[in-house]
This record gives C-alpha cells, structure tokens and sequence, in this order.
C-alpha cells in the first residue's frame, strides 16, 4: 500500500495553489491532501472527487497527476473540459508546476515536449477512436473535469466511454454532480438505495458548507427583488402580476422574462443597486469586479448599455461565439474593471477570483446551473470577502438560494411523487396547455402575436443568507434597501448573519413607528412573506379540502357550509382564489375545531 507524504507535491511551486487555506500547514488545503490521502491508500482505476466550485479542484487533480508521472504510475495525461476557454485555463494551470499540456492538439502524434492534451467533450465527440488509440499506446490519467457533462447527450457518453475505457487511472471532477435528467454519467459508480433509486457515489466530497467553515469559498449574500409586471400574450391579452406571487407556470416564466427586459424599469433598478453594493465591497477589496449572467447575446448588449449610463463606465462583455471571449475573461481577470456581461460562457469552470457581485438575469431554472452561476463568485482570497448574489424573487431560485449548503447526488431513477396521481388540477392543467398548443399550431398566433414585455417596477423585497431569510419590502432608492446595500465587503460569516439580524429588527421598528398612510409596501419581515409556487399553493388547496372533507364527517354539515364559515371567521375570498397564507390559516381554523369536537 502506498502511503502519502510530503514529497507528494514533489516538483510544485511553493507558491501553488496559491490560495492556501488559512492556518492550514504545507502546500495543500485540508481538503485536497485528504482527497489525495484517500487516493492513495486506496489507488483506485476511477476516482469520483466533488468539490463544490471555488475549492480548487485543479490544483487537487494536478498535483495527483503529477504524483502518477513521478511514480511512472501513468505515462501521459489528458484532460476532458466542457469549454474551449477551460481547456486552455487547464493547460495554463499545468504549465505553472511543469506538466506540458497542447490545448490546441487536433490529431496526430503529440510532440515529445508535451506530457499530455487538454481537450473538449465536444472533440472527444467527434473523434472517440483518436484518444482511444492514445489510451492504448502509452499509459494514461483523464481528467474528466465538470464530468456531468459527459450526460449532456448520449454520443458525448457513449464517446467517452469508448474513448477511456482502455485508460490506466480516470479521475473525474465535479462541483455540482446532480444533472436535470437521469442520463448515466460515464465512469460514475451509482449505488441503489433502500427506496430503490440509484443516486451517484463519490469517493471524496467537500462540500460548500465545509469549505466556508474552513474559509475556503465566501459566504454569499442573496439580494432579492420582486415588483409589478405588466406584459402582453401570444393572444393578444395584457396581464399584470407580482413577482414572487403564485402564478401558472408559463405566467411566471413571462413574469421573469418581463423583468429582465432591458426597456423596463426592474433590470435598470437593479443593475444600480447592484453597482452600489459593488462600491461598498470595492471600500475594502479595490479590485473587486461584477458579472452580470445574460440570457442571449441582445439582452447582454443592452444590459451593458445601461451599466455604462448609470456608472459612465464601459462594461466588457462576452459572448460565446466570439473568437476573442477567452482573451476578454483572462483580460477582465487581471484588470481592475467594474463590470462584466456574459452569456452562459463563465457559468463554469471560469476562473475569476476578483468577480464578488453577481445579477442572474438568467431565466435558465435548473439548479445545476443556478450553483454552477454562483460558483463564480464563491472563490476566497482572504478571509472575511463576501459575495453579493441579485436575483429576481422567483420561487424556484430562492429555493436554490436556501440550498446553497446541501449536499447532493446524481439521481439516476426518477421517483414518482407522493399523490401525483391525486392532483385533481393536474389533469385539466395538462389538457388546457395541449388545448392552447394545438389553438397556436392551428391558427400561427404565435407568429403574428409574440410574447411582448410592456412594463416593470422593481422592489426590494428580502435577502436571503445561510437557509434564513431578513428584510423588509422597500422601494430602490429607500433607506430600507440601503441598509443592506451598504453591508460590509469583509465579514466573517457569523458577522454577516449577526449584521443581518440587527438590520432587520432596526427595519421592523421604524416601520411601526410610522403612520398607516406612509406604508405603501407591505411592510412584513421577510419570514411571513413565503414565495409559494403555483404547484405548492394547489397543494395547500388540496389538503385544505382533505381537512373539510374530514371535518364533513366529524359534524354532518355540507362541505359549502364549512366553506362558507372558514371563510367568515378567517377572512379572505373563496378558496380558489385565496393566497397561500390565507390557505394555511383556514386549514389552522378546521384543526382547531376538529380538536375541540373530540
């Protein structure tokens, strides 16, 4: 068995990684001389490390491969990525302790001055059998760098395999190993659990919880804005709606598509918030930069447009089928600029660890993603940094926003839900959208009449920080909202909590001290104001009526007239229009009374 020491770094830089974890002895943070421990007692044909984004990784899955060179364990190494820019970031962080990699290797014998490649999923894609033969003719390491995204489409999978499947050691690296779908993840092991669903096994995990204890990655702060939205349908209808409110599916994927647009008032409100928390952070880290994650390659134009007004600077920005994207990252990387505006192209992978204020002006939903996007700001170099994160208040973000600390795998089997089949709204749902979706196809309403954003308003509405969440609604602008604009670029986690907490009851008090007529928001602590989705609120509808049904037995009356009594005594409109909260306190009342009649 062969044991680690301190000559497993035998040839790096004293200087590498860099980013050493404080108070953390020798070369390797905590974490990656563990991974490497276990590596090595254990040396294993493949290696699953996940590691949440910001906790160095490459520097984890270098200094083991050049262990396996030293110790002639592997002869030549190749390193898979999910982008051009990555490959050549991969061979660029190789290069500083002197692993030669060709990031630019199309086919071909390799020259002698090289010790491996940096290639793409997409090119191992086209031309499995080429690294194939590689693997066969001279022992190898691959590097399967982010390797969910070796799921992406069954020929990527498939190619993978064929291509490594004669490889000596795979090391596969991941910061987010859950995908959307259930597509297999080549080389991953999957292990059935006893509710029968097979989820994926890592042989070493670091998680972000973990590594903020450890001051590795920063705390973030989530910065939420609702607001009034007003748009036009395929079918020629203006509807208005809240952010944050329940709504169908397709009104909140309109509501949010409403608020990112450029011409409206949310994104320009936001944007200057956003670039006034980037003041404060920049009062103790100078070089802190913003990124601002676009949908499409128009909206990232006119949100740059709209920095340069409200702060008189030039943003850079970076789009994906731009030949000098890479160069702009590496530029914005290493100079002091405010802003940056990207389309999905540093979404992952991207190394820049000025970036500390983000806007996800994304309606990209998956949580795979979603962590992916805020890894771009969790990178830590020195302790106390924190990261600013704006998002709009849609229910499914805040709760990845909540999340943020869970661990979690790859699920390979989709489990079927508790009641799915019980949804009495479920059916008719279904049957209304194919309905509308053969009306478009029938009639080409879609093309004469497109979705058309109208108006939007923003509104400070909650911060969200360590699964809790603080603030009270407030106008941009207000003193309310710049009380957390104005929070401290350097915190230790547990001040930040601590600041939040004291900011909120200091919001709470001067809002009872004023007159009825000047609350023109509605002015509750973020706590009892919950963003319900439209599935969750047909939910609460659902066991609600469960409850009557039950009370319908205890007493004999007919369910209308326990309806009618809820709603009486609680308040509100009839069920099918009432809100969440609304929902909870008449299920609260027919508890209440079913106790007393036992």
């Amino acid at each position: 068995m062969v044991t680690t020491t301190t000559t497993s770094s035998h040839h790096l830089s004293p200087a590498f990684p860099g980013r050493a974890p404080w108070g953390t002895a020798g070369k390797l943070r905590a974490w990656q001389q563990g991974a490497m421990d276990r590596y090595l007692q254990e040396q294993p044909r493949d290696f699953l490390a996940v590691a949440t984004p910001g906790a160095g990784k490459t520097t984890f899955a270098l200094t083991l491969a050049s262990w396996l060179m030293h110790h002639h364990v592997v002869q030549q190494i190749t390193v898979v990525a999910p982008t051009e820019h990555l490959k050549k970031q991969w061979a660029a962080a190789a290069a500083r302790i002197g692993i030669k990699l060709d990031p630019d290797y199309s086919a071909g014998p390799l020259s002698k001055e090289y010790d491996g490649v940096a290639i793409t999923y997409a090119g191992v894609g086209v031309r499995p059998m080429l690294h194939r033969n590689r693997c066969e003719q001279r022992k190898t390491l691959v590097i399967l760098d982010e390797i969910h995204h070796a799921g992406d489409s069954k020929s990527w999978g498939e190619a993978c395999l064929e291509a490594f499947e004669p490889a000596t050691r795979r090391l596969a690296l991941t910061g987010t190993p859950f995908r959307s779908d259930t597509n297999p993840i080549p080389f991953v092991t999957y292990e059935e659990g006893n509710d029968g669903i097979r989820r994926s096994s890592a042989d070493y995990t670091y998680g972000y919880g973990n590594a903020l204890g450890d001051g590795v990655v920063r705390p973030v702060i989530f910065l939420s804005y609702s607001g009034n939205m007003r748009w036009r349908t395929k079918a020629g209808d203006e509807i208005a709606a809240r952010l944050g409110e329940p709504m169908t599916k397709d009104a909140v994927s309109q509501a949010w598509r409403t608020a990112l647009d450029a011409k409206g008032d949310w994104m320009p409100n936001v944007l200057r918030a956003a670039d006034q928390r980037l003041t404060e952070v920049r009062k103790s880290i100078p070089d802190a930069g913003g990124l601002v994650i676009a949908s499409d390659q128009d909206s990232a134009r006119s949100y740059a447009k709209l920095i340069r007004e409200i702060t008189g600077t030039k943003a850079t920005v970076v789009l994906s089928d731009d030949t000098g994207a890479s160069n702009r990252i590496d530029e914005f990387s290493e100079n002091n600029e405010r802003w940056m505006v990207a389309v999905r192209m540093v979404s992952e992978g991207v190394d820049v660890p000025r970036l500390s204020v983000g806007v996800y002006a994304t309606t990209i939903s998956t949580p795979l993603f979603f962590a992916q996007a805020v890894g771009r700001f969790v990178r830590s170099r020195r302790r106390g940094e924190t990261a600013s994160v704006f998002l709009p208040t849609i229910p499914s973000l805040l709760g990845f926003a909540n999340e943020m600390e869970v661990e979690r795998d790859h699920v390979l089997d989709r489990p079927k839900k508790a009641g799915e089949d019980e949804d009495p709204y479920a059916e008719s749902e279904k049957e209304m959208a194919e309905a509308e979706r053969q009306q478009d196809e029938d009639t080409g309403e879609q093309d004469m009449l497109p979705f058309e954003a109208l108006e939007s308003d923003a509104v400070f509405d909650r911060v969200l920080y360590n699964s809790a969440e603080f603030g009270m609604q407030a106008h941009p602008g207000s003193a309310e909202e710049q009380d957390y604009l104005g929070i401290p670029g350097l915190l230790e986690p547990d001040q930040v909590q601590l600041l939040l907490q004291k900011r909120q009851a200091r919001q709470i008090a001067h809002s009872r001290k004023k007159p009825d007529d000047e609350a023109d928001l509605l002015e509750l602590p973020a706590e009892r104001r919950p963003v319900v989705s439209h599935k969750e609120l047909l939910e609460l509808r659902k066991q609600l009526n469960t409850m009557v049904g039950a009370y319908v037995h205890q007493t004999g009356k007919p369910h209308g007239v326990i309806h009618t009594e809820l709603r009486r005594v609680c308040g509100g409109p009839p069920s099918a229009e009432a809100t969440a909260g609304q929902i909870r306190e008449r299920i609260k009342k027919v508890q209440e009374w079913a106790t007393r009649m036992r």
